[in-house]
């Protein structure tokens, strides 16, 4: 087996484990540095899987875990300033980031073909919610995002995403998935064994 692949693999595992862990801090400028160093770790995956088959497979991927880990250190430094400068430039670079997400996705979808365009669709527009959900103020938005999210990525990571009778599965970047929701999940149980739990309620926008 090639070695870049392994190298992959275990980078993949270290992934998941800032994942997971991402989702169980309240605090957001923590949560964003967490799961910043999670997404140099998918970028760093995705790398060594396009070393031991071709960059090229893996170029679109690089590109979109790239674009993932600039916007969480980004948005770390935002929420750790706190400051009125750094929240109007936080909603600023929020504006950018989902502009190159929708230009991006549009452009991707529009080169699969026809027969499983909806699959990147769906996930086009839950990326685009996840990257808003993220900013938003509270714990709530961004974890129920995240598992919508993670269920429309875990549809590309499958056979229904690969035509003509090449039914792989990739297996590690259904893992990561399965981590964020599995995360999610424990989130909200430790809410309920806490005695003095917070109420599930949503900020409301507005808080920005």
């Amino acid at each position: 087996m090639n070695t870049w692949f392994l190298v992959a693999q275990i980078l993949g595992v270290i992934t998941i484990c800032f994942e997971f862990a991402s989702y169980q801090i309240k605090d957001k400028s923590k949560y964003f540095l967490c799961t910043g160093i999670g997404s140099l770790f998918w970028t760093s995956m995705f790398v060594s899987i396009g070393l031991a088959t071709g960059i090229g497979t893996q170029l679109s991927l690089i590109i979109g875990a790239t674009y993932s880990t600039i916007r969480n250190l980004v948005f770390w430094r935002i929420f750790s300033k706190n400051t009125p400068q750094s929240k109007e430039f936080g909603l600023n670079f929020l504006l950018v980031m989902i502009l190159i997400a929708l230009v991006a996705g549009v452009i991707t979808v529009m080169n699969m073909p026809a027969q499983v365009r909806w699959m990147h669709i769906l996930a086009l527009i839950m990326a685009v919610s996840f990257v808003i959900c993220q900013y938003l103020p509270g714990v709530h938005y961004v974890r129920i995002a995240v598992v919508v999210y993670a269920f429309a990525i875990i549809l590309t990571q499958t056979p229904l995403n690969i035509l003509y009778g090449d039914f792989r599965w990739n297996v590690m970047g259904i893992l990561i998935e399965l981590a964020k929701i599995a995360s999610v999940v424990v989130f909200y149980a430790r809410y309920r064994s806490e005695p003095k739990k917070p109420h599930l309620q949503f900020a409301k926008p507005s808080a920005l």
